[in-house]
């Protein structure tokens, strides 16, 4: 390993990232795609079905990929393996056949009772990727970090494939078939869910030498510290979605509706205005993409980088030198998107496109990004001391921000609303971890040049806006410009660092 641990987690962070970024990206085409053949109304049932997916997933997996990071630092990690993997195998067994039985019930709950067959495929792919889940976290451990890219391309490239299959190359012959086994109200939009179920069940193949050796294993004494330890994390990840997906679950239900007049002028139900809004959303929080992309590049890279250093002697300096450059990268990302805003725009939509008018929650959506970053970044005090019970009290409070801020705001405000719960959220969160963390693992955070480069990048961004009147080639190089003068502020301030970027 390289002797500067920064440029050991930043190359790992940059091979993580093609196992993430290059599928984020494949995925990402989707969007233009997906915003041309579907109507706002239903993209907003994409959203929907999506948010519902991960809320489950989380559930199905209860916090065991952490655990498997810590628990093979004290344990043999077979024997780890093999008591974690078939914890996973049984629960996600009994869930699957329980949810054969009950999918229609809640079909009805989240108001798909006309196409309860996308709520079937979406257990199916909850059911598939919960599987998957322990079996990379072990790639993961194993530094097998060009393996587990192979794999995370593989899949969405056939998802991708398949996507753009159905609904370029063959979408009438796609239509007529859905028609014909899942009925008229099935449309396009289940070749969507049916794509992902068999890109799923790809990587659980591909997954399959992962569990070489193995043998079904569930010791009572060996298991029951291990779902202790995890319980918390369950319950931290279960809040966590809350404060990820209750804005998209929440918004068709809470969002303003016109009155019957205007409805009409715009020829559709309530309902239908309430998906719309929603898709609406949906499709602009994926402009933040790319900071979502670059989180999670990061926390696959440095969990486990974070839990080996952790009996080094300057590992809180080397923490503190990690969330600095985190939020440099982070504000640049802010700055790229929000000052190409103009290009970057007709990703989801052509010119005049409904979905433009959307585009006041993304600086919003990404500093909010940012914040769980930093979040994420702070959470190593409680990790590390096994206090994962701190963890749930900080992500439960920020769960109530978001609820409160959803319920008070929305209806109000419609999806603007939701933006605004997602920052409040983590803003709260991160103060709260901080200033908690503080008294029990201190870590010397520079919290002041931290600040500094926040208010920079906020800043050069208002700047931008004034001149939002000049032809689109002088905004563009007078942003390229604002860019360049971030950089070179950072690179002043950083150059003189011990560990340099």
């Amino acid at each position: 390993m390289s002797s500067n641990p920064i440029k050991a987690l930043a190359g790992q962070t940059v091979i993580y990232g093609m196992g993430t970024i290059v599928p984020r990206l494949l995925n990402y085409l989707l969007v233009p795609l997906y915003t041309r053949v579907f109507a706002p109304g239903v993209y907003g049932q994409i959203t929907d079905l999506y948010a519902w997916i991960a809320f489950l997933l989380a559930l199905l997996t209860y916090g065991m990929e952490t655990t498997f990071f810590r628990y093979t630092q004290k344990e043999n990690p077979d024997k780890v393996f093999n008591n974690i993997i078939s914890c996973i195998i049984t629960t996600t067994g009994i869930f699957l056949i329980l949810y054969c039985c009950l999918y229609q019930n809640f079909a009805h709950l989240i108001q798909y009772e006309h196409n309860t067959q996308y709520v079937l495929f979406l257990g199916i792919i909850v059911a598939l990727d919960a599987l998957t889940a322990v079996p990379f976290a072990k790639l993961r451990r194993n530094n097998k970090a060009k393996l587990f890219t192979i794999i995370k391309i593989a899949n969405v490239t056939l998802c991708v494939a398949l996507n753009l299959f159905f609904l370029l190359v063959i979408p009438e012959t796609a239509l007529a078939i859905s028609d014909k086994v899942f009925g008229p109200q099935a449309g396009l939009l289940v070749w969507v869910l049916i794509s992902n179920v068999l890109s799923s069940f790809l990587s659980l193949l591909l997954l399959l030498p992962q569990f070489k050796g193995y043998h079904f294993e569930l010791e009572k004494n060996f298991i029951r510290p291990m779902l202790a330890y995890a319980l918390p994390i369950l319950l931290i990840n279960l809040v966590g979605m809350v404060n990820e997906v209750a804005d998209k679950i929440l918004i068709k239900y809470l969002t303003p509706i016109p009155d019957a007049e205007s409805l009409a002028m715009l020829g559709m139900t309530g309902g239908e205005y309430a998906l719309q809004q929603l898709g609406i959303y949906g499709a602009n929080f994926k402009l933040a993409v790319l900071m979502t992309i670059f989180i999670q590049m990061f926390r696959y890279a440095s969990e486990p980088f974070f839990f080996g250093k952790a009996k080094d002697r300057n590992a809180p300096e080397l923490y503190a030198k990690v969330m600095t450059y985190f939020v440099i990268f982070c504000l640049l990302i802010f700055l790229g998107v929000m000052l190409y805003i103009d290009v970057l725009k007709y990703f989801i939509g052509r010119g005049g496109s409904n979905y433009h008018e959307g585009l006041i929650i993304v600086p919003i959506v990404l500093i909010a990004n940012m914040f769980y970053g930093i979040v994420f970044n702070l959470s190593i005090w409680f990790k590390l001391t096994d206090r994962t019970f701190s963890g749930t009290i900080i992500s439960i409070i920020g769960a109530s921000v978001t609820l409160l801020c959803l319920f008070i705001l929305v209806p109000r405000i419609g999806y603007l609303g939701a933006a605004i719960a997602h920052l409040g959220c983590y803003t709260i969160m991160m103060l709260v971890s901080y200033l908690w963390g503080q008294k029990v693992f201190p870590v010397p955070y520079q919290v002041g040049r931290i600040v500094m480069y926040i208010a920079l990048a906020v800043g050069l961004f208002l700047i931008s806006t004034i001149f939002g009147d000049y032809s689109l080639a002088i905004r563009l190089t007078i942003n390229t410009l604002l860019i360049l003068v971030y950089l070179g502020i950072v690179f002043v301030f950083e150059r003189k660092n011990p560990l340099k970027i």
